[in-house]
């Protein structure tokens, strides 16, 4: 395969995830809102949230086992074929019960980004995977800007326009992949052999403890972080009158700063300073974002934190990724890929409905300490994070788990 082969299933695949991320961030700034029309509590918010990373603690590793099997093309083909119709039932949502059907059923189907992780495991050598993984974050970051913006600006017209956009979106995904992207897993790397094996028997493919390691710190970086982008539209309403509109331009110039860090420095980043070290200091950065994030008097200074978030994360996920991807071998990538995605999910279940029910004690307080309490736990979580990310030891370049004997089941 030529060079300019390889780098187009990238750019694809770049397409790809940037297209499902714009579906995923045209809802940030609507749902809450959305959901406080029929009356929803916080808690019911973070429920609602929430509920879709649950699913995707199931489904995710399924999903990414499915793909070491059959292929990555046709699993995110039906994968995304599924979140387009939850979008549609959210569009037609008429109640808070509906609202929470069509989440469901989105996470079901919606877990798949393990999916481009190990497609780009399966295309790219061990050294330069971080730097790839990056991408990911660089569309992350793409969407993240236009899919909030798209939401506040069709929010004006109903909420439920947004929501039948991103539908849209994910139909045109299918067809993207169907027409554009080639299969990534030859035959012969299949786990065919492995089909009946659990899920825990990822952590015998490779560097078992360090993985563990990597995926713990990982799930505190999220659940700190989605405590954040749970909360932020009603704190930005409640403390400066923001609508679902400037809460959309709030969220895409958190997504610029994202794209530049994770599409344009990441790769220069790892380069000198190492995924370890960028690891442990975005993580000690997002926490000290969210701390400073209550405090916030205005529009410069919660630009300015908003910066330190978007800077955070964007050093921190990237490398976890791609140390994650190190760490076991090819085979088993989508299934590796699968667990870490999974810790994330869990961390998008639990940290919404910690701060959900943490909000609930700042309701009956002083405007000026709106949010305080979740945004507190966050950064405490965030800090856990760093303090695990001190013990991971990256693989030695000349030990990567590639095709490691494989100890057999009990």
């Amino acid at each position: 395969m030529t060079p300019r082969n390889k780098r187009s299933p990238l750019f694809i695949l770049f397409l790809t995830v940037f297209i499902d991320m714009v579906g995923f961030g045209i809802i940030i700034p609507v749902l809450p809102l959305y959901a406080e029309r029929f009356h929803a509590t916080p808690v019911a918010i973070g429920w609602l949230t929430g509920i879709y990373s649950g699913m995707q603690i199931i489904f995710t590793p399924m999903l990414g086992r499915l793909s070491d099997r059959f292929g990555r093309r046709p699993v995110l083909m039906l994968s995304i074929a599924g979140t387009a119709l939850g979008f549609a039932l959210m569009g037609i949502g008429n109640s808070l019960l509906l609202l929470f059907i069509a989440r469901i059923i989105a996470g079901v189907t919606g877990g798949n980004i393990s999916i481009p992780q190990a497609y780009i495991a399966d295309v790219t050598p061990p050294e330069v995977r971080s730097k790839s993984m990056g991408m990911i974050g660089a569309a992350f970051g793409v969407g993240f800007t236009f899919g909030p913006l798209i939401g506040g600006v069709l929010s004006r017209i109903s909420y439920g326009a947004p929501f039948w956009f991103a539908a849209g979106l994910s139909i045109v995904n299918v067809l993207l992949i169907y027409i554009l992207l080639p299969e990534s897993l030859s035959p012969e790397h299949r786990s065919v052999a492995h089909a009946r094996e659990s899920i825990a028997q990822v952590f015998r493919h490779g560097r078992g403890l360090m993985f563990a390691l990597v995926a713990a710190t990982y799930f505190f970086l999220v659940s700190g972080f989605s405590i954040m982008t749970t909360l932020f539209a009603l704190f930005t309403e409640k403390r400066f009158g923001y609508d679902a509109h400037a809460n959309g331009y709030l969220f895409a110039y958190v997504g610029i700063l994202s794209v530049l860090v994770q599409g344009g420095l990441i790769g220069r980043l790892v380069h000198v300073f190492g995924e370890t070290a960028l690891a442990r200091a975005g993580l000690v950065l997002t926490a000290l974002s969210l701390v400073l994030l209550p405090f916030v008097g205005g529009l410069t200074s919660l630009l300015l934190v908003s910066a330190g978030l978007a800077f955070g994360s964007g050093f921190a996920s990237p490398p976890l990724n791609g140390l994650a991807s190190q760490m076991i071998e090819r085979s088993w990538q989508g299934r590796a890929m699968g667990v870490l995605q999974s810790a994330g999910s869990l961390a998008r279940l639990l940290g919404p409905l910690l701060g959900g029910w943490l909000l609930m004690f700042d309701l009956h307080k002083p405007l000026a300490h709106y949010g305080r309490t979740p945004f507190f736990a966050g950064a405490l979580l965030c800090l856990v994070g760093a303090m695990l990310a001190f013990c991971v030891r990256k693989p030695a370049a000349d030990r990567v788990p590639e095709n490691i004997p494989v100890a057999s089941s009990v």
